[in-house]
């Protein structure tokens, strides 16, 4: 999974961890609103790394969490899914809004049959510093957001955007630089 090899979610191994991962999901996401010290305690078990001055606000939904790494000073807000089933970094001072989603999964597109027998794949997300991203973005497997960029509400982004654009739209595009 983590070389972009094909896959089955159904794995053991990937199974427990996503137990495991959702054990403490549930703890963060039923934490009391202003127990923060709780709450970045869990994300620091479940994160692979989040830096100083970062939160996520609940509702928060991952598969293995140890493979998001988040910058400091960023924002991750509600309602946001991140299917990590590859890397997913996301910059220093980056504000993502509510139900974003970001996604790593792949399904095989051409090989019906595999995709029947529930084969997968993933390519890792990257996100620079300074971006915001509006509430509902989805941002697609593979996909580089370049840093200092602002990616309009309800965008899919589905190609890499790069650094200093205003970029919106389903697919997203570049609309401008700035």
């Amino acid at each position: 999974m983590l070389r972009g090899e094909r896959y089955k979610d159904s794995d053991p191994v990937l199974i427990a961890e996503r137990r495991d991962c959702q054990a403490l999901l549930d703890d963060f996401n039923a934490s009391k609103s202003g127990d923060h010290v709780l709450r970045q305690r869990i994300l620091a078990k479940l994160l692979g790394g989040i830096g100083d001055g970062s939160w996520i606000m609940p509702r928060f939904q991952c598969d293995y969490g140890y493979l998001i790494r988040m910058g400091s000073n960023s924002f991750l807000n509600y309602d946001a899914i991140v299917m990590d089933c590859a890397p997913v970094t996301i910059g220093n001072d980056v504000s993502i809004g509510p139900r974003a989603q970001l996604l790593t999964a792949l399904h095989p597109m051409e090989d019906h049959e595999a995709r029947r027998q529930r084969w997968e794949t993933a390519a890792p997300i990257t996100i620079g510093d300074n971006v915001w991203m509006g509430g509902g973005v989805i941002v697609c497997p593979g996909v580089t957001i370049g840093s200092n960029t602002v990616v309009g509400a309800g965008s899919v982004v589905t190609r890499d955007l790069p650094e200093k654009v205003f970029a919106a739209g389903n697919p997203c595009r570049v609309i401008k630089t700035l």
